[in-house]
């Protein structure tokens, strides 16, 4: 079986990568806006696994192959029960560290994984701690580009890691892929 990650993101395939998962990754075409504004008000465990089956389904469509296995993600931040996404701009990213900055907040990811008899979707949660920042520190962390393509506007594995105080749960979650959780249900769909 062929595993094809339905993403482009230069972090999921480096996690599958150092967990030795051999796979190819195609975009999925998918209107997250879209999925996102029908399930407004819903939590965020059932948006993130919708995305990610939207994602991995658009994939298997596309390529009319019974041959794979097609995993799709989605990861969103969570602040008192706000959802954040990937930043707009330079405005919404500060906006979204200074909410973060100084406290908790949870990290979804939401994985599908699609074979040809099987679609095996679940998500995790992750909890992370930030400590303060200073109007500077945040400054010079936007200055970086980093926070502009990744949900929550920050990358735990970048920069930002001077800024976390702790994490529970699945580090990898929090990157962007569960990758033990992700393992086991390619087992279960026959991927190895």
């Amino acid at each position: 079986m062929k595993i094809i990650l339905a993403s482009k993101s230069p972090r999921r395939t480096m996690l599958l990568e150092n967990a030795m998962i051999m796979h190819d990754c195609v975009s999925p075409a998918v209107d997250e806006e879209k999925i996102v504004q029908r399930l407004s008000g819903e939590p965020p465990e059932k948006l993130v696994e919708e995305l990610s089956r939207a994602k991995a389904s658009s994939v298997k469509e596309a390529l009319q192959d019974g041959d794979i296995i097609v995993i799709g993600a989605d990861t969103v931040v969570s602040v008192d029960g706000v959802i954040f996404g990937k930043p707009k701009d330079r405005d919404d990213a500060k906006r979204m560290i200074k909410l973060l900055q100084g406290r908790e907040h949870d990290v979804y990811t939401g994985v599908t994984v699609l074979s040809e008899k099987e679609m095996i979707s679940f998500h995790e949660k992750s909890a992370v701690s930030v400590f303060e920042m200073t109007d500077e520190e945040i400054e010079a962390y936007l200055e970086t580009k980093e926070p502009f393509d990744k949900a929550g506007a920050y990358g735990i594995q970048g920069y930002f890691s001077r800024f976390i105080q702790r994490i529970e749960g699945s580090y990898d979650n929090i990157v962007g892929l569960p990758v033990a959780s992700t393992y086991r249900a390619l087992l279960k769909a026959g991927a190895f």
